[in-house]
């Protein structure tokens, strides 16, 4: 079993099952509790984005995979979904494909500088993420540190932008 509770052979299966589908599987995600289990995918793709059409390909193939499987004792929810506009970064070439963009780093409670953390991904190297958190400063976050890695697809300038506008 990996530490998303279902086996690397699964998780192989599910990813070639997702690329047959031409997106690719990018998460498994195990959430919910201990009596119901929720496994969740997330597929991208690298040009255009992933429709509602492609996840649904993808969970009735899964749910026939999975039925065969059967990873979990007693029943279980099948979530397949895309990462969505504030994707969570997993991989050390999402974190490539996003260098530049503006991100939300989620910090351990234990972090001295607050467990909110907002700039410009720089990159991910050496144990850390780098981010531009002002116009001369880059700051490292050790990822051992790091909880979570989001986009951000609202800044912080651009809300302020978006309240301050009069509606026409």
């Amino acid at each position: 079993m990996t530490m998303r509770g279902i086996s690397t052979e699964l998780e192989a299966k599910l990813a070639r099952l997702a690329a047959s589908e031409g997106v690719e599987l990018v998460a498994v995600e195990l959430g919910g509790g201990a009596r119901r289990p929720v496994l969740r995918l997330v597929l991208d793709r690298a040009q255009g984005g992933v429709s509602l059409d492609d996840c649904e390909r993808v969970s009735r193939q899964a749910s026939v995979l999975l039925d065969a499987y059967d990873p979990f004792p007693g029943a279980f929810t099948l979530e397949v979904a895309s990462p969505g506009l504030d994707r969570k970064l997993y991989r050390q070439s999402d974190f490539d494909r996003f260098a530049g963009q503006p991100v939300r780093v989620r910090m351990r409670p234990t972090w001295p500088g607050g467990r909110l953390i907002t700039g410009t991904l720089v990159a991910r190297r050496e144990g850390a993420i780098h981010l531009r958190t002002g116009p001369e400063t880059v700051t490292a976050l050790p990822e051992t540190e790091v909880m979570e890695t989001r986009l951000d697809p609202f800044p912080r300038e651009d809300r302020r932008q978006q309240r301050g506008r009069k509606k026409p």
